[in-house]
């Protein structure tokens, strides 16, 4: 059974945030709603979702600042926003503070869903292509091969599918036992050695390195910055 796509909404208006609710949950997808950020931010914290609706108009923060906070904090989740109609200047200055798309009020129903379909689709086509950037390099899942910019760079068979195991997951922090299972072997000390020296091909300075970073008492993650 497929898990529907969590949405958060944040609207000031109780009125408007309730029916949005139950139209989107009745069209499948899981709601949960905020009034203001700061209700916002305890959401966050406590959940991951796919797909942000917010209300540019709010007191005490608005949303165009609120978006802008959320991608300096590095935040990837896409943000529909909604907006005053015809209100051109704040519909470029949310796609300019990180928005994905806009919606002008007031909207049809149906299509909210479509845009946040539509949204979604262009989310998990990127999260399954086969190119995985990270700084200056570009690792393709499927052939192996690693390019900076335009150069190629060799890897060995065993940082190959070390490499392929970081990225296949990049962003996520990956135990080193599970990066044990990839490369086949229980020396976990091996996976460090590993690690090492695919740094020393990835970093400018592999004690502070930037790609591939240490998650203490965790394990290891590619970082996508």
């Amino acid at each position: 059974m497929t898990t529907p796509s969590h949405i958060l909404v944040i609207d000031d208006d109780t009125r408007l945030r309730r029916l949005l609710k139950k139209y989107l949950t009745d069209n499948g997808f899981e709601v949960s709603e905020a009034s203001n950020p700061n209700e916002a931010d305890d959401l966050l914290a406590l959940f991951v979702f796919d797909l942000i609706i917010m209300d540019i108009m709010m007191p005490q923060k608005n949303g165009l600042d609120y978006t802008k906070e959320l991608r300096e904090r590095d935040l990837q989740t896409p943000i529909l926003m909604l907006t005053a109609m015809g209100d051109s200047s704040n519909r470029i200055t949310g796609l300019e503070n990180g928005a994905d798309d806009y919606l002008p009020k007031p909207f049809e129903p149906r299509e909210l869903v479509l845009r946040i379909n539509n949204i979604l689709r262009r989310v998990v086509a990127l999260r399954h292509s086969d190119e995985v950037y990270f700084g200056p390099y570009t690792y393709n899942l499927t052939t192996g091969a690693l390019f900076q910019n335009d150069m190629p760079i060799a890897l060995t068979t065993a940082e190959q599918e070390l490499l392929k195991a970081l990225a296949s997951k990049a962003g996520e922090t990956i135990s080193r036992e599970e990066l044990g299972e990839w490369l086949k072997t229980d020396n976990l000390r091996n996976i460090d050695v590993q690690i090492t020296r695919l740094r020393k091909k990835l970093e400018t300075d592999i004690k502070k390195p930037l790609c591939i970073q240490t998650v203490r008492g965790q394990g290891y993650l590619l970082a996508l910055k």
